[in-house]
């Protein structure tokens, strides 16, 4: 389903099991960067409990970028985190969704894929 405010607690708690300390630093913020326009952000439920959350940024048209995906360890091999990627592709308006990851090549390899080389930017 769409992210909502109720689930902020539930993606920060993901984030910091995960030692992603960006949003959990600042919950508004994070808030902010979850709903900000031309992000998509989407969660797994079950029950009361965010089980896993995606959050893509994208032109709405050509392409979009996978930001953070992460699903709570208690819930992976499940088909969590594909059934997040394949309910927020469409909801992006992109052709493509672009990623980074260092810990989840075969997940991501299931997918039909073009691999390429990348690189992230820090300014400043």
């Amino acid at each position: 389903m769409r992210y909502d405010r109720a689930h902020l607690d539930g993606v920060l708690r993901i984030c910091a099991a995960e030692d992603w300390p960006s949003f959990p630093a600042d919950a508004e913020r994070a808030h902010v960067v979850l709903t900000a326009p031309g992000v998509t952000s989407v969660v797994a439920v079950e029950g009361d409990e965010v089980v896993g959350f995606a959050y893509l940024q994208s032109d709405g048209h050509i392409q979009a970028h996978l930001s953070l995906m992460a699903v709570a360890a208690t819930h992976r091999r499940r088909g969590v985190g594909r059934a997040l990627l394949e309910y927020a592709a469409p909801l992006t308006g992109a052709l493509r969704i672009d990623l980074v990851t260092d810990t989840a090549q075969d997940f991501y390899s299931s997918f039909q894929h073009h691999t390429y080389n990348g690189f992230r930017i820090y300014p400043g």
